[in-house]
């Protein structure tokens, strides 16, 4: 069926949604609009959907959200046991515009299919959802989210039994099933009512809450840090999304009395009025809290996205002021103190592990080491690390200790699936609590990582290519991956991994090895100076992700070599168009 008639047969629909329609009706005549709402559907994939909000099928709105939700009933109850309990599905959402109601068709969906659904109560972080899907024994989860994303999206992201999100087995299998849906706007739903009275719908309160918190309590490495925590500052700002109420009910439990919320900032507000973006990695995000932890004389911010997995921090220099940590550094930071602390206690266990992104930096590993734990590498993506830790941890086989990537995502604790601010906030404020009660500032124990480990820097590009012209991005993977590169900048390539065929090769020697990873359109060259870069297409647009790794003996000569390996590899790309 044409885009034309698409959009007639949904505007012809007589039971459509009002809004819906007259949104519709607003484009009637423009062609072009209307080919972007009904020439294409949104994807699914191993993040489920995300995207802008609006009427058509390449938006997200409540039909799109019946449809998959239908493919999703059809693929649990296809694989439920018929000797085991009934399935459930477990559903949270953030507090973007829509997010209540497309959780609640969501509900309505899976009701009609005689699914059981745990519902939250109210808006809530998605490490709760995976926390729930696991201390409820669910099937699966539902959260509603689009992260950091603009104001005008939204997205649905689907976990599985053991709380982490589905990866491409199981991402492959649910969209057969809603290719299978044949009509979006006849999708059936149930009552709610009439299922909360019946017990089929559940909504997700305190107990829940209560009970994670009180796993995140054992989480503590230094039984004096309540002591510790009377002497920091911490400033913290929920970027209007679902960390507002639980992270500083968290902090303040473990005793961090000195905690400032940016007010303006707290309330859910789906427009985000101060800012542009939800996003702890960038910078301007933290103007409020900034201005906040200078007139209170604040030692350390935090920030979270509207769902609470992604934490930044900020932290005073030697010139009293505010500088933003990467993930990389504060994820080194945190393992370095998660080790120390345990090796004090004679809590580290010989079979722990540590697990990192295959574009996470190589600090990482040299800490670990240091302490004689093992490191894994995932794909990107922290649906890869709870996949492994589920392969490594739950067999009996390792002992989880830390996980983490670049993009401000860390867990430490396992009895979460997924990134967890809450779990990231808790751990942080304790670190900076326990250097501060030495004399150190977090500047300075990052300083000293890097005078004994080596000085790290990271940094990712994003190369923008010609719109709507994905032939160039596999133009570009393909001279990355056939023309052999034996140097790059005068720096011989020691391996290069081809995620996309599974395979490791050895550039000197010519030996080749399996990744052990699921495939993935990704290259990484790693070169004899500890240097290293990733090179990858976004998947979704025209664009090409570059990251880079360097090590040196001092910082300045870390940036040089950090510029030199850039612009080489920018240049080979610009070459290669």
């Amino acid at each position: 069926m044409g885009y034309l008639n698409r959009y007639r047969q949904w505007l012809e629909f007589p039971a459509l949604d009002e809004e819906i329609k007259n949104e519709l009706l607003q484009i009637s005549g423009c062609e072009e609009e209307i080919a972007s709402r009904f020439s294409r559907e949104l994807k699914f994939g191993t993040g489920g959907i995300r995207g802008q909000m609006g009427a058509g099928i390449s938006r997200i709105n409540i039909y799109i959200v019946r449809k998959v939700t239908e493919g999703l009933a059809r693929f649990i109850k296809n694989t439920a046991s018929e000797k085991g309990p009934a399935p459930s599905v477990v559903i949270a959402y953030d507090t973007r515009h829509n997010s209540e109601r497309f959780a609640r068709e969501t509900a309505s969906v899976l009701i009609r299919w005689k699914i059981k659904v745990y519902l939250f109560a109210e808006p809530s972080p998605t490490p709760l959802l995976s926390f729930a899907v696991r201390e409820l024994k669910a099937a699966a989860g539902v959260v509603i989210t689009a992260s950091h994303n603009p104001a005008g999206d939204n997205g649905y992201k689907v976990y599985w039994s053991d709380g982490g999100q589905i990866t491409d087995r199981l991402a492959h299998s649910i969209t057969a099933e809603i290719a299978g849906v044949e009509d979006e706007l006849l999708v059936e739903t149930g009552d709610l009512e009439d299922a909360s009275r019946r017990g089929m719908m559940v909504m997700i309160g305190e107990e829940v809450i209560l009970k994670y918190l009180e796993y995140l309590q054992g989480l503590h490495l230094d039984e004096n840090h309540r002591e510790y925590y009377q002497h920091l500052k911490v400033v913290y700002t929920p970027l209007y999304g679902t960390g507002a109420e639980i992270i500083p009910r968290a902090l303040r439990a473990a005793g961090a009395e000195n905690l400032l919320i940016v007010s303006r900032q707290a309330k859910p507000d789906p427009s985000f009025c101060t800012i542009k973006c939800p996003n702890p990695e960038e910078w301007d995000v933290f103007d409020l809290a900034i201005q906040l932890g200078e007139r209170e004389e604040a030692d350390l911010l935090l920030a979270t996205d509207l769902d609470a997995d992604r934490m930044g921090v900020a932290a005073k220099d030697e010139n009293n002021c505010f500088i933003p940590l990467t993930g990389n550094q504060l994820g080194g930071l945190l393992l370095e103190y998660i080790l120390s602390r345990r090796k004090e206690q004679q809590r580290l266990p010989v079979n722990g592990i540590v697990i990192k992104t295959v574009v996470t930096s190589e600090i990482g590993r040299a800490i670990a080491s240091s302490f004689g734990i093992a490191t894994m590498e995932t794909l990107t993506g922290f649906k890869y690390i709870g996949e492994k830790i589920k392969e490594l941890v739950d067999t009996g086989q390792n002992v989880f200790l830390f996980g983490y990537e670049e993009s401000y995502g860390y867990l430490i604790g396992d009895f979460v699936r997924d990134k967890d601010a809450i779990q990231a906030s808790q751990i942080t404020v304790e670190m900076a609590a326990y250097y501060k009660a030495r004399g150190i500032s977090l500047i300075q124990a990052l300083n000293r990582l890097f005078e004994r480990y080596g000085y790290f820097a990271e940094e990712l590009v994003n190369v923008e290519l010609a719109e709507k012209d994905m032939e160039q991005v596999d133009k570009i993977m393909e001279f990355f991956r056939r023309s052999a590169l034996k140097e790059i900048g005068g720096a011989r390539v020691v391996r290069l991994v081809d995620y996309l065929a599974r395979e490791c090769f050895g550039i000197p020697e010519g030996s080749k090895a399996a990744t052990g990873l699921p495939a993935s359109n990704s290259l990484k060259y790693l070169l004899e100076n500890e240097s290293w870069f990733c090179i990858r297409p976004s998947g979704t647009e025209p664009k090409i992700k570059i990251y880079l790794g360097v090590k040196e003996s001092s910082r300045e000569k870390a940036q040089k070599r950090m510029a030199a390996l850039k612009n080489t590899v920018i240049e080979l790309v610009n070459r290669n168009k």
